[in-house]
């Protein structure tokens, strides 16, 4: 399963990067205005700068809710760099730029995915990428994981192309889960993936072996 940050934070995607796990970035527009970056030009040279980081998929998300504008503001998007990944909202008029751009050679991340059906749509109209949101499924009183599992089922036995991409993490658990139900990427915020090196017989191990490594130490000297 590959790894997604999931901010425009500079210096989380640094971060992440230089744990040697990250294979690629999300972002939205509400992400971006937390950073302070407004107005087109700043958030084109704000994903630029994404891509010098990170080598893989930057998903950038079009502004607009209708075919026209989704496709001119995308063929902006994918034009900054071979990386980026059009981000498209799942309704009527997302699915056909998802179309247009899969039949353009630009990739696609439809976004806002909250039932298999929407899934389906999307991988019959192309999409590179699908995104659950499971924690906001979660919220409803549903279950995100078993969605991303009926997902993967559904894909397998069809024989979609389309990865499912696990938005909406909320814990270092979510990320365990999603791997376990077959999502072929996990994105969150740096917390839970960092969250993942935790483990309180890891903490207690590695304070032995440092006491025993003192030990040793001392020993060493008294015999020099």
């Amino acid at each position: 399963m590959k790894f997604f940050i999931d901010t425009a934070n500079l210096a989380h995607i640094r971060e992440a990067h230089d744990l040697g796990i990250l294979d690629g970035v999300t972002t939205n527009p509400s992400l971006m205005a937390k950073e302070g970056i407004k107005g087109e030009q700043a958030t084109l040279d704000h994903y630029k700068a994404i891509c010098e980081i990170v080598d893989g998929d930057i998903s950038a998300e079009v502004l607009s809710t209708d075919f026209d504008s989704m496709v001119a503001e995308g063929k902006i998007l994918a034009a900054l760099h071979p990386n980026i990944v059009v981000k498209v909202p799942m309704i009527k008029d997302g699915l056909k730029a998802i179309k247009y751009f899969t039949d353009n050679g630009i990739k696609t991340n439809c976004t806002l995915i909250f039932s298999a059906g929407q899934a389906i749509l999307a991988a019959k109209a192309g999409a590179t990428y699908v995104s659950p949101f499971l924690g906001r499924v979660d919220d409803i009183g549903w279950d995100g994981v078993e969605l991303i599992a009926q997902i993967a089922n559904i894909f397998a036995i069809q024989g979609y192309d389309t990865q499912i991409l696990a938005a909406s993490i909320r814990s270092s658990m979510h990320i365990v889960k999603c791997a376990e139900a077959g999502a072929h990427v996990c994105t969150c915020p740096l917390e839970p993936i960092l969250g993942l090196l935790n483990h309180p017989l890891t903490a207690s191990g590695l304070a032995k072996f440092v006491a025993d490594a003192e030990k040793m130490k001392e020993i060493m000297q008294e015999q020099a």
